[in-house]
């Protein structure tokens, strides 16, 4: 009887130690079933600076919605069958696994990837590839501003716009506080669309403002505005290489990305075999 005794005293031990192996080095602050929440858990979900009451409510909230998922996790994994569950579980996996390796190989590629592209680079594609570069959208070169209707140095400053030599430029940007708005460069292809939506005025007044070999004139509530349209490509004609510039060096450095991979992915399992770390088995 009182081996018996010593006997079930000891497995109660072990059970009790493996029931409360995770109090071990951590101080835990709620259970739910077998899992257990520690303060380790929560110590970045206050700062230095919250108060004692905010703490409690920040912390009490987060363990109810702890406690709230870890109850829902319990009852899936009593009321789902089995094999949806392996399915779940194999879907964690998967993602891990990618997580792991997307994130190795993006550390890798950041490092040894060449970001450079020249000039020459640029142009070559381009001038290789000019057909997939046709325009969805109506490109221009203009330039425009916005004064009050009752702005007095009108006619100096169309004078200068329309003229618009170096010395135009520079004193134009100099008053240009004085404009609602305005955009001077016109060095730069912009879509009809962005045009319509910063001055809506030229939606409908666009033909006569095309047809224009001069600045267009136009006013209403807002303002009198003048507007140089200096170039006009159409929709299917080649983008210039300027507008699409940021798209080719985006194709570039993915080509170089996509290529750097299957390097990283040859030459590891290429070490992987030398070293004897990878084997296929013939089992035949």
């Amino acid at each position: 009887m009182r081996n018996l005794t010593i006997v079930f005293l000891l497995v109660l031990f072990f059970v009790s130690c493996e029931y409360f192996k995770q109090d071990i080095n951590k101080l835990p602050i709620a259970r739910v079933n077998n899992t257990y929440l520690y303060e380790n858990d929560i110590k970045d979900l206050i700062s230095e600076a919250t108060s004692k009451k905010d703490s409690a409510l920040i912390i009490n909230n987060y363990i109810t919605r702890w406690a709230t998922q870890q109850l829902l996790i319990d009852q899936s994994k009593i009321n789902l069958p089995q094999e949806k569950q392996d399915a779940f579980d194999k879907l964690v996996e998967e993602y891990k696994n990618d997580l792991y390796t997307e994130a190795y190989k993006s550390n890798i590629v950041s490092l040894q990837l060449d970001s450079i592209i020249t000039s020459t680079q640029l142009e070559n594609f381009y001038n290789l590839n000019k057909e997939n570069f046709k325009l969805n959208d109506e490109l221009l070169k203009v330039r425009y501003l916005q004064v009050d209707i009752n702005f007095t140095n009108l006619s100096k400053v169309k004078e200068r716009f329309l003229r618009f030599d170096n010395k135009d430029k520079i004193e134009l940007s100099e008053l240009s506080i004085q404009f609602i708005s305005y955009n001077l460069n016109d060095s730069t292809w912009v879509k009809k669309e962005a045009l319509f939506e910063a001055l809506p005025i030229i939606q409908e007044s666009y033909n006569q403002v095309l047809k224009k070999s001069n600045i267009t004139q136009l006013q209403d509530s807002l303002g009198v505005y003048l507007v140089k349209i200096e170039a006009v490509l159409q929709t299917n004609d080649i983008a210039p290489l300027s507008y699409v510039k940021p798209t080719i060096e985006q194709i570039i450095l993915n080509k170089r990305k996509l290529e750097l991979l299957k390097i990283l992915e040859k030459d590891i399992t290429k070490d992987a075999i030398k070293n004897k770390n990878f084997e296929i088995y013939n089992n035949k």
